[in-house]
């Protein structure tokens, strides 16, 4: 019995550990997202930090224009992120999961 449980507890320390090392991995992985027209590029890490914004000269002379492209595109380049890291480490926790009866979280 005390066996079972050291063993599934060396197995959560160690998922735990794989999901810590798959996050500062996902530190690496970049997105870019662009507006419609290319004018303002979003570059972010898949743990949701922005990494560069390029603007071009033409967004600067319409400070309202600007403002919508920033929301839109970086709400475009946050969802692929969140999509990417979540799958990641989704993974990751799956595969590392003790088979613990009636704990099917992962479905």
């Amino acid at each position: 019995m005390f066996g079972d449980l050291m063993g599934m507890m060396g197995k959560l320390k160690e998922t735990q550990e794989k999901v810590e090392a798959t996050k500062k991995r996902l530190d690496t992985v970049l997105i870019d997202e662009a507006s419609s027209d290319g004018s303002l590029k979003i570059t972010l890490t898949a743990n949701r930090k922005i990494k560069n914004i390029e603007i071009d000269d033409s967004l600067m002379e319409d400070k309202e224009q600007l403002e919508d492209y920033l929301i839109l595109t970086l709400n475009k380049a946050i969802e692929k992120a969140t999509n990417i890291h979540e799958a990641e480490v989704a993974a990751v926790a799956k595969e590392g999961m003790p088979n613990i009866p009636g704990m099917d979280m992962f479905k």
